[in-house]
């Protein structure tokens, strides 16, 4: 374990030559690429949660108004009309994948690129050759702390985004000059922080700010609504609804609006747009197949996003109409985030009727052991195994025994993968996988009894 987290923190904080080295790498893809960020307006977006929802939404809207729009994610890539699943289990692209992306953007006609950019990705300065326009903030709760020695170098990483702003090329599109731009959540207490940074305009969005920085407009959250059916409140002058549920998704949602009024499209002809959006791949995504209980899918990898996802759950589902929760989780392995299985745990034997403690991403780990650690949380929260507190290995048969539980009503509830497209192993190696395809699966072999 110890070695193995040594080898991450080497991987992701290297020595200044070993840096200097990978910054002149990234530096030769952009240019052998001829620097393809330079010819469109380049979003990116950072923060623990939300964004690749935030990232598919700003992209979303800006195809909507009629844009050529190029999309890196954690979830999937879009170049024009063409959109794939990422199989590549990184968050943000090695150097020579991430320019060739851009470089087929650009050559599709793209004139806007929204990228998902990593803590990781930023120390490794996978940002350098990309010269970002608008700089977009999310939310910020410990994640992967091992790796970084401690919050505050998780913060300071995923400032390297902001101050790239006043050092990046400034670009001439269409005769225009493109100004940078600094979006946050002033509703988060690290936004401030950001926001600190040098731009051309600072905007936030929330339902209140924490930001003690002049900011050039602020957009204000009101009178939400949450339901199955979606969300909708008020941001400035404009009632939004969208199909997507969830706190969480209003400011996705938000963080979107306010990346398109700064970019000069008119706001309220993209409502339509949102109201459409009813579930993105992997992110709060219902299986359906004829079944009398529910499926969901979500990423939620870690405490903040699953309280949320819980606390969501709590009120527009189960306490309303005394459903159960099947919750199936485990926790990542390589020495990633080690101290968080016994809260992920904990938090599932508070909120979850039956817990099913399996297998997730083990890398070269011993899996027994990682979800041994799980489980001790949840025995911690008075879970009991073998009465509502179950360890199955095999991933795909935690899920079978989760729906094959399910009475009428209940929410058989899948996190920790999302729509990842593979489960890795030791060495390297990969399992490949789809949540959504097993559990459409084992719904399937449930309607057969």
């Amino acid at each position: 374990m110890i070695h193995t987290i040594k080898r991450i923190n080497q991987a992701i904080t290297p020595k200044p030559l070993f840096w200097l080295y990978h910054t002149a790498l990234t530096l030769l893809a952009a240019w052998r690429y001829g620097f393809p960020a330079r010819k469109m307006v380049v979003i990116g977006v950072t923060g623990t949660n939300g964004k690749s929802t935030t990232c598919i939404l700003i992209a979303d809207l800006l195809k909507s108004a009629g844009l050529n729009v190029g999309l890196a994610s954690s979830v999937m890539f879009r170049v024009g009309d063409r959109e794939w699943l990422n199989k590549s289990k990184m968050t943000m692209l090695g150097r020579t994948q991430l320019q060739s992306l851009l470089a087929d953007m650009a050559k599709a006609g793209c004139t806007y690129a929204v990228v998902e950019v990593s803590s990781q990705g930023l120390v490794q300065n996978r940002l350098a050759g990309i010269d970002v326009d608008m700089a977009v903030f999310t939310n910020l709760t410990p994640e992967h702390l091992e790796s970084y020695g401690g919050f505050e170098n998780y913060k300071k990483a995923k400032a390297r985004l902001f101050s790239s702003l006043s050092r990046s090329y400034r670009k001439t599109i269409s005769s225009h000059e493109v100004p940078k731009i600094i979006i946050a959540n002033t509703d988060d207490e690290h936004a401030s922080y950001y926001m600190g940074f040098k731009a051309d305009r600072k905007v936030g969005f929330g339902v209140n700010t924490l930001v003690n920085h002049p900011i050039n407009n602020l957009h204000i959250i009101k009178n939400i609504g949450l339901s199955e059916k979606g969300s909708s409140f008020d941001l400035d002058q404009y009632h939004i609804q969208s199909g997507l549920e969830g706190l969480f998704n209003v400011y996705n949602a938000a963080a979107a609006y306010a990346v398109i009024q700064e970019l000069g499209f008119p706001v309220e002809s993209l409502g339509n747009a949102l109201q459409s959006v009813h579930g993105l791949p992997g992110r709060m995504e219902w299986i359906e197949g004829g079944q009398d209980y529910r499926v969901l899918v979500d990423y939620a990898p870690e405490p903040a996003s699953l309280q949320a996802l819980y606390d969501y759950l709590g009120k527009a589902y189960k306490t309303s109409k005394g459903r159960r929760i099947i919750h199936v989780l485990g926790s990542a392995g390589g020495g990633r985030d080690v101290a968080r299985r016994e809260v992920l745990g904990r938090m599932a034997a508070q909120y979850g009727d039956i817990v099913i403690i399996t297998n997730e991403d083990p890398y070269d780990e011993d899996p027994q052991a990682i979800i041994t650690q799980v489980a001790a949380g949840a025995i911690n929260g008075r879970k009991k195994e073998g009465e509502d507190l179950f360890m199955i290995q095999d991933r795909k048969k935690a899920i079978f025994t989760a729906c094959a539980m399910a009475k009428t009503g209940d929410i058989v509830l899948l996190t920790g993968k999302g729509a990842e497209q593979a489960i890795m192993g030791p060495n390297g190696t990969k399992q490949v996988w789809d949540e959504r395809d097993i559990a459409g699966q084992a719904i399937r072999e449930t309607l057969k009894h």
